[in-house]
């Protein structure tokens, strides 16, 4: 079954404090700029006055003489005094231009971190996903109608395991259909049959197929990556094989294969809509190892958009594009006994 997220909706904390600590930044900045001024317009108000002081002694003469040297101490302490308000007003708008540059730089890399850990989310929950999709796969392809049919694909064999097989899709919604196939590659059931012409379709031209006829023993399985199927309505769809072999024996003679078509583009989406970023505009990707958009939060380019990733030999990084975007990516880890298939979680923001 498919795997609800138990991913929180993000909340970018340490960008919420780096945007009140630049706020409150900005705010002292002001002030203290305008007490600054403030105390430049007095010191200029005091030096009119010293020479405002200075006239009326030179006109007083000799009387006056003494009031002058008064006069032009206090001009030069208001000459002083502004010299010093110029070099605070100065020290301060460049540190706090530095301390603001270093906010930014800190919430940049907040949010950086942030989101490499939301694309790492991405592709973990996909790879759970399909690491379930793998056990399914080889589980049912020891179901005895279905080793009985590859055995013996006569009418009576292929009518009860396309029935069974319906029944297991029922209850497994995350499929588009199920097939069984012989050694030539021709489909002897399906689960879907009332949906999909597939029954006596050849299919051994393609990957997933000749990949799985390679299978050394039952406890092995093929992953495919995405592609548009045409027998299924041209749907994007993960394939993923396992051998039916004799007896249900994971060591038995190869007698077919069992193909199961996973509903990619309903099932992906629900994963890289879940991931909650502060940002409307922001795009989470699932790209494959060419780089090839297989989901969209948005739901555009899907196998038709390339994203190209600046990896410099990393697993996971953040880093702004030509156009000022920034980049988000991790490879996926796997999950369990499934490895992977060079896929990444993506954001770009």
């Amino acid at each position: 079954m498919m795997a609800a997220s138990s991913e929180p909706e993000a909340r970018e904390d340490g960008s919420d404090i780096s945007t009140l600590i630049a706020r409150l930044t900005a705010e002292v900045d002001q002030v203290a700029c305008e007490k600054a001024r403030s105390i430049q317009q007095i010191t200029n108000q005091m030096k009119m006055l010293a020479l405002n002081a200075l006239i009326e002694s030179s006109r007083a003469g000799a009387l006056g003489a003494g009031f002058a040297v008064v006069a032009q101490e206090v001009r030069s302490v208001g000459q002083k005094v502004e010299t010093i308000s110029r070099e605070l007003e100065s020290q301060l708008t460049r540190r706090t231009a530095n301390l603001m540059q270093s906010i930014e730089q800190m919430t940049e890399r907040s949010r950086g971190e942030r989101m490499v850990d939301l694309a790492l989310n991405a592709i973990e929950l996909i790879d759970r996903n399909l690491y379930e999709r793998t056990c399914d796969v080889r589980w049912w392809a020891t179901d005895s109608a279905v080793v009985d049919c590859a055995a013996d694909p006569s009418a009576a064999h292929a009518s009860y395991v396309a029935e069974r097989l319906a029944v297991i899709l029922r209850a497994y919604t995350v499929y588009l259909d199920l097939w069984l196939c012989d050694l030539s590659g021709n489909v002897l059931a399906s689960a879907r049959s009332d949906r999909y012409a597939v029954k006596g379709a050849n299919v051994a031209q393609t990957r997933w197929f000749q990949d799985a006829l390679k299978l050394r023993s039952g406890d092995d399985y093929v992953a495919g990556d995405i592609e548009r199927q045409p027998l299924l309505g041209n749907a994007p769809v993960a394939t993923y094989c396992a051998s039916v072999r004799e007896g249900g024996d994971a060591n038995g003679k190869p007698l077919g294969v069992l193909a199961i078509h996973f509903d990619w583009e309903t099932q992906a989406r629900a994963i890289v809509e879940g991931v909650r970023v502060d940002d409307d505009k922001a795009r989470v990707l699932l790209v494959d190892s060419k780089f090839r958009v297989i989901a969209s939060s948005d739901g555009q380019g899907l196998l038709t958009e390339q994203v190209p990733l600046t990896l410099k030999g990393g697993k996971s990084g953040v880093y702004r594009d030509n156009s000022g975007r920034q980049v988000a990516f991790h490879l996926t880890p796997g999950y369990e006994t499934y490895k992977g298939l060079g896929w990444f979680g993506v954001i770009l923001r």
